[in-house]
């Protein structure tokens, strides 16, 4: 039974109107109403989402893919809206549709003092559909549009806040930074479409090995590779959007926008939309080693380095943040090692514990009355005890520990780039089992200084005025309250928000146990990822694989665990029993904690060159193209040599009648004089 269009069309399009009503009728339907029409949209897309899941996997429905409307032709070239829903599309949309849900929910109570509360729905409603548009295209222009308008949707969300100028830095910095990456998105589109004349993903994906022998001559010496070409720039689109070093540096600062955000934006969704997208163009990176090895390399650069970060991040949320980079960093070391299944897998477990950890840090800050300094918490477990024990799943999957979700795609990954002998391999496992020893170390420091120790808060009755959520402090930064200093003590978060993280704590838990076996090495996603024989790391994996327990078992014993075991007990002993060893280690590393600290100066590289060096060339031609040349010489030039000419002439017309007198016989002297020399 072939799947429906209008049940498709109702996935895409049922967000965005809950967004319209939000956005246009926020006034007259007010906050439940705003509240209740997006929950709505974001419960019909989930649910037929999973139907749309059910019928792909096991109800016999073949791949969908339609052009459903034709936008323009011009010749041989043509520009459509369709849907390509294969198992990988499905997945996909399951993810987007169910954290994006739980996220709507959550909102309610995060948000329920703010003055933007219509408006934030409308956003993030907006963002779900821009998500689905992506997810589901198929066609390069389409999913160009989804790309973009995650882009757009993002620039409003972190600047959600737009009085605080921290805010408006970090949303116009993820901006500038996603375009550098759209760029060379843009011009991968128009190199498939110069070399396949096509802009269709079936039809791309079949002529794909036409491209073996294709060069692209620049100059008469340099002769580039057509596959080579392309894949490498469709990749800097990922970079941008997913978030990859060295253009990273805008999503620990769009932690400025409100905490739901973080969740859907930077755990679930749009950072993953790159991941995706390569899996999605699987047919073309086959073709090239090069490419492959480039995003293993800057994947495995990511994983470690931006890992390392974490590790000095004293804001609950940018810890998070950092470890975000990390995992994406994995999922691209996958891509890299042409394991697509474990990229996508390990996206979709990501994409519940870390979802979880955001809001579980979410609901953190809601009881601090929104202070996101983990050194004034310490002991919050006794008061939130269901955000203690989500957040410590979510912790347990992101470390890898065996059981885990996490630790199925994670492992796996590590264990595919041990397989594959790929330019680059060598060094991507040494990054990414060292990972493993790093992102323990930040996760359980994160922890243990939240939720462990002693209480590093104290409780001042009535200190300032603070309602039970603290959101008058939210148009401040970080609150204009004493570090530390609560007007009552905290307490666990309303329902609301502790039933999405139960609801995430669960696949978190249990989602990788189930899956690993029939999306890793069962073929599961078919002919949505295309994987050449000689490259299929996980088949050779999956000779050696003998379930879900005995791969768990066996993660015991493995080096992964063992350093996630390490960091264990070293953060063990100095967060619960020795604290003051943190401050002896950053005294003894001090240079290393200065160059983490300071983000090993990228931030400050591209601000000097890029921002200051771009200010200075627009002055520069103000001031010597606007100002000198067109203002000096074209306007004020011409202007002045007039008013200098007509100063000239007007001193003839003094008034004086001598003058004149004077000027008759002159002119009569001159006159005859003319006349005689003509006679002559």
């Amino acid at each position: 039974m072939e799947l429906s269009t209008s049940i498709l069309l109702t996935i895409a399009l049922a967000p965005l109107v809950g967004c319209l009503l939000a956005g246009f009728l926020g006034k007259q339907i007010g906050r439940v109403g705003a509240h209740s029409v997006t929950i709505l949209g974001l419960l019909i897309s989930c649910g037929l989402s999973f139907y749309v899941l059910y019928q792909i996997t096991a109800g016999g429905a073949p791949v969908y893919n339609h052009n459903i409307y034709t936008w323009f032709e011009i010749g041989k070239y043509t520009a459509t809206v369709g849907f390509l829903i294969d198992r990988l599309t499905a997945m996909m949309m399951v993810v987007v549709t169910f954290v994006s849900l739980l996220v709507h929910v959550y909102t309610i109570g995060y948000m329920a003092d703010d003055d933007g509360y219509q408006r934030f729905f409308s956003y993030i409603s907006l963002f779900t559909f821009s998500m689905l548009m992506l997810v589901m295209s198929n066609n390069f222009l389409q999913l160009f549009f989804g790309w973009e308008a995650v882009g757009l949707v993002s620039y409003l969300l972190i600047g959600f806040w737009y009085k605080r100028p921290t805010a408006i830095f970090a949303n116009l910095k993820a901006f500038i930074v996603n375009r550098v990456g759209d760029f060379g998105f843009l011009l991968g589109i128009a190199a498939i479409l110069y070399f396949l004349g096509t802009l269709d993903y079936a039809t791309a994906f079949s002529s794909a090995p036409t491209l073996v022998g294709k060069t692209l001559t620049l100059t008469q010496n340099t002769h580039w590779d057509a596959a080579t070409v392309i894949c490498i720039l469709l990749f800097i689109g990922a970079m941008g959007k997913s978030a990859q070093v060295p253009l990273h540096v805008w999503l620990p600062d769009s932690m400025e926008g409100p905490t739901p955000i973080s969740a859907l934006i930077h755990a679930a969704t749009m950072v993953t939309a790159g991941i995706f997208m390569v899996a999605r163009m699987s047919p073309l990176y086959e073709l090239s080693e090069t490419a492959l090895s480039f995003v293993l390399v800057i994947g495995a650069t990511g994983a470690l380095f931006t890992g390392l970060i974490g590790i000095v991040q004293n804001d609950i949320k940018r810890v998070v943040a950092y470890s975000t980079l990390s995992q994406l960093g994995y999922m691209t070391v996958a891509l890299g090692v042409s394991a697509y299944a474990g990229a996508v897998f390990h996206l979709m477990t990501h994409a519940f514990f870390k979802a979880l950890l955001f809001l579980g840090a979410g609901s953190v800050i809601i009881a601090m009355h929104h202070e996101q300094d983990m050194r004034y918490m310490g002991g919050l477990r006794k008061y939130m005890p269901i955000t203690w024990i989500t957040m410590w799943i979510g912790a347990l999957a992101l470390c890898g520990v065996p059981f885990f979700s996490g630790f199925y795609s994670k492992d796996s990954i590590i264990d595919a780039v041990h397989e594959s002998h790929r330019w680059g391999s060598g060094y991507a496992y040494f990054c990414v089992v060292v990972g493993a020893f790093v992102t323990a170390t930040y996760t359980f420091r994160q922890m243990y200084m939240t939720f462990h120790g002693k209480e590093r808060f104290k409780v001042v009755e009535h200190h300032g005025h603070h309602d039970a959520h603290g959101h008058d402090d939210h148009h401040d930064d970080h609150g204009h309250h004493e570090p530390g200093v609560l007007s009552h003590p905290p307490k666990e978060s309303p329902w609301v928000v502790t039933v999405p993280l139960i609801l995430l704590a669960i696949p978190s838990l249990f989602v990788g146990f189930f899956t690993v076996q029939p999306v890793l090495f069962g073929n599961w996603f078919g002919g949505a990822v295309h994987v050449n024989e000689a490259n299929n790391v996980l088949g050779e994996m999956g000779k050696e694989f003998d379930g879900s327990l005995a791969m768990a078992l066996h993660g015991f014993t493995q080096l992964p665990f063992l350093l996630v075991l390490a960091a264990f007990i070293i953060t063990t002993y100095i967060y619960l029993f020795n604290p003051s060893v943190a401050d002896k280690i950053k005294s003894a590393l001090k240079p290393i904690w200065v160059i983490l600290d300071r983000k090993y100066w990228v931030d400050d590289i591209y601000f000097a060159i890029f921002a200051r060096g771009g200010v200075k060339l627009g002055r520069m031609f103000w001031k010597g193209g606007d100002a000198a040349v067109i203002d000096g010489v074209l306007i004020d030039g011409s202007a002045s040599t007039i008013q200098r000419i007509a100063s000239a002439v007007r001193r003839v017309q003094s008034g004086y009648l001598y003058h004149y007198a004077f000027a008759m016989i002159l002119g009569l002297i001159l006159l005859l004089g003319g006349y005689w020399l003509v006679g002559q």
